[in-house]
């Protein structure tokens, strides 16, 4: 999933933008509010932490010029505890409001309730053969033994899976866990793939991570074709 952070201080910033790369989300990051609302209007997210201080264009009002056009869900930040300040984001369309100082755990929590309310239609677990994905638990599980993943892997693993059956390239797997662009002299993505292979597969009897030459990998349950 893809979250915008718009915060002015760095140290904050830096902060939730490793917390959250840490825990398998693309991030982008923006530092005043003219910047953060040319972002929410321009690109896809699937929530945005929104300050309220912040230079060029303050939290209040990028957040009323993005309900006018999209509902993507916001928590707002504000090291204002005054209750008419919170009753005020809830009131112009934010879906929750932190008080600074926050725990990144509570944060994190709130962050995913709000995704769980916002996609009600989207699966919290995935499936291809007897791989087994816990997408809120975070937990993969192939037959009966537990898969322990980094949050990278957990990622790549996801974005296959999802698309099971479909050829995924090294480019659309580069922009959508490191969020960069694909360099052919970077091995990144082939690494990334032989150890996520090491994990899920060469202990099991059957592959599910297969390579497709010159095009890039792709997913799917092979053992359970029909070969006429």
């Amino acid at each position: 999933m893809r979250i915008l952070i718009v915060e002015d201080e760095a140290k904050t910033a830096d902060y939730l933008c490793s917390g959250l790369t840490e825990e398998g989300f693309v991030v982008d990051l923006a530092r005043n509010g003219v910047d953060g609302l040319h972002l929410a209007l321009e690109e896809e997210y699937d929530a945005i932490v929104l300050d309220v201080m912040l230079p060029q264009l303050d939290g209040w009002a990028v957040l009323s010029t993005l309900r006018a056009r999209r509902q993507t869900p916001v928590i707002m930040l504000t090291a204002s505890a005054r209750i008419d300040d919170r009753v005020r984001g809830l009131s112009d369309g934010a879906d929750d409001y932190l008080i600074k100082p926050f725990s990144f755990l509570e944060l994190l929590a709130r962050l995913r309730a709000i995704l769980r309310r916002g996609r009600p239609q989207e699966a919290t677990h995935l499936q291809v053969g007897d791989l087994h994905i816990d997408l809120i638990k975070r937990r993969v599980v192939r037959g009966k033994t537990r898969i322990d993943l980094t949050a990278q892997e957990f990622s790549l693993l996801t974005i296959l899976v999802r698309r099971q059956g479909e050829i995924v390239s090294k480019a659309a797997i580069a922009s959508q866990v490191w969020d960069i662009n694909f360099d052919t002299n970077t091995n990144v993505v082939e690494v990334a793939i032989k150890r996520l292979r090491a994990k899920i597969d060469a202990p099991f009897s059957t592959c599910l991570l297969h390579n497709v030459r010159g095009m890039g990998y792709v997913i799917e349950d092979r053992s359970a074709e029909n070969i006429l």
